[in-house]
């Protein structure tokens, strides 16, 4: 066995389903799975370089809410709803940006402290006294762990990142991603599919060898895919002897200096990290990243990301990052060809559902993990669209 397998052991007799078709076009599970899926798991809002001095943000809108990730003046990285306590515009409209001690509601002046306490309102004679911290910003929840930012829209199953991530920090730690700093900012496209469609690919490397010519020449027969166990999983791979076909791969190869920042066993590793319910940051011996998705509408979705490097990266490894990007543009590519092809199925009578390889129980795990919050999920035929909610709560109360 793999040494960096955890020991983990894939029953025998898993049942090799998936989820049924149903729950990839229901509006209704949909909007349970927004309020039980995504607003009450954590989520990677961004990395602590992207807002590196006072006053610096990022913004990102999930599931109908809108936030804002900021440093305070204490140095403090913080998350709020961005949205005026006043009447309800944006604060902040820009990807990224930076605001000089406070923040400025571009609908009628309120002005916020970077800790989002009210400052006060235009126009204050036109108010009764308003108090500085009952109308200030509404904050969410956050964790700062190996550098990333994570965010908790409200309360829910989850404990800390710390605690989920636990069986990944001693390897994750040896790539310093709190050092490292942005390559250009956050990438994002919309896709056509379900958002389930879009983990279902991502959760498996079965299809590595016939769908992703680069990685699999990078690769070769050395990735493998863990399930997911209390919420995080992980799938790893080093670079094949024989790689070099494909040009990017030949170059990349070629090109990239040893990593001798890293233990040997991780010098030539790609490794990739799940977090439930649909993050990943992964890694190789130049760059992290972190990739994600969230749900726009039951077929729309909306893809998000960004890469980092050392601050100390030297030419060689610099273009090891853009070579090791191209192989990763092109497997995205081919990635959402799939989620289109599988997400078309769901909604096909001639389609009976998923029948899961033993390589494919990172797909199974998930699923699993989806049922568990959900328990409408476990049936076969969809419940009438204005009873899902009610079903799922009666589910909820008598597993």
């Amino acid at each position: 066995m793999n040494e960096h397998i955890r020991d983990i052991a894939v029953p025998k007799d898993w049942d090799r389903r998936g989820l049924p078709g149903w729950c990839y076009h229901s509006d209704a599970l949909l909007e349970l799975e927004k309020e039980h899926v995504f607003r009450t798991h954590w989520q990677i809002a961004c990395h602590v370089s992207d807002v590196a001095e006072t006053g610096r943000y990022i913004t990102l809108d999930l599931v109908g809410e809108r936030v804002l990730v900021l440093r305070d003046k204490d140095g403090v990285v913080r998350a709020f709803n961005n949205v005026c306590r006043h009447r309800g515009s944006r604060l902040v409209t820009a990807e990224a940006g930076h605001c000089r001690g406070a923040l400025v509601c571009p609908f009628h002046g309120w002005v916020y402290n970077l800790d989002g306490t009210l400052r006060g309102p235009a126009r204050p004679e036109s108010f009764p006294p308003l108090d500085k911290h009952e109308f200030a910003l509404s904050g969410i929840e956050t964790e700062v762990w190996l550098g990333f930012v994570f965010i908790r829209l409200k309360p829910g199953p989850q404990p800390s990142v710390a605690d989920l991530m636990k069986p990944f920090e001693e390897e994750l730690a040896h790539y310093r991603t709190a050092e490292m700093i942005p390559t250009g900012g956050f990438w994002g496209h919309e896709t056509p599919v379900n958002w389930k469609s879009v983990r279902d690919v991502d959760n498996e490397g079965y299809h590595v060898a016939m769908a992703h010519p680069a990685l699999q020449d990078l690769y070769g027969s050395s990735y493998f895919d863990e399930p997911f166990v209390d919420g995080v999983c992980r799938s790893f791979a080093t670079y094949n002897p024989h790689a070099g076909r494909r040009w990017s791969v030949d170059r990349y190869r070629a090109i990239a200096p040893e990593a001798t920042h890293l233990p040997p066993d991780l010098r030539s590793a790609w490794i990739y990290y799940g977090l439930f319910p649909n993050n990943v940051i992964a890694v190789t011996p130049e760059t992290v990243q972190f990739y994600q998705e969230f749900p726009v509408t039951r077929g729309r979705t909306q893809l998000r990301g960004a890469i980092y490097r050392y601050p100390d990266e030297g030419r060689a490894q610099r273009l090891a990052r853009y070579l090791s990007a191209r192989i990763d543009r092109d497997t995205m590519a081919e990635d959402v060809q799939l989620t289109i092809w599988s997400n078309e199925a769901m909604t096909s009578r001639s389609f009976a559902g998923f029948y899961l390889s033993d390589l494919e129980y990172g797909v199974r795990t998930h699923h699993d993990h989806l049922r568990a919050v959900l328990p409408v999920m476990t049936l076969e035929t969809a419940p009438e669209e204005e009873r899902m909610a009610e079903v799922n709560a009666r589910m909820s109360s008598n597993p």
